[in-house]
């Protein structure tokens, strides 16, 4: 099995300065992000409290006309 970090190091090295610098910060940057299902499973998690507080009663309600009449006057 080919080591793939190892072929693309490699590559890497063929690449401008500059190309090379980008893709530094790149692969930096990504170290720093949380992944993805993590992200889509604490907004599941969030939603679900909202429904379960809007189903208690726990949440004040807006009827839509008024949520759009209100916006119309800040942005006409």
């Amino acid at each position: 099995m080919p080591d793939v970090v190892a072929e693309l190091a490699e590559r890497g090295r063929s690449l401008d300065p500059e190309d090379r610098a980008r893709l530094v910060e790149l692969l930096l940057e990504s170290l720093h992000e949380p992944p993805l299902a993590e992200i889509e499973a604490a907004w599941e998690v969030e939603i679900r409290r909202r429904v379960e507080a809007h189903d208690r009663g726990e949440l004040e309600t807006h009827a839509a006309e008024d949520v759009f009449a209100e916006a119309r006057k800040i942005a006409p």
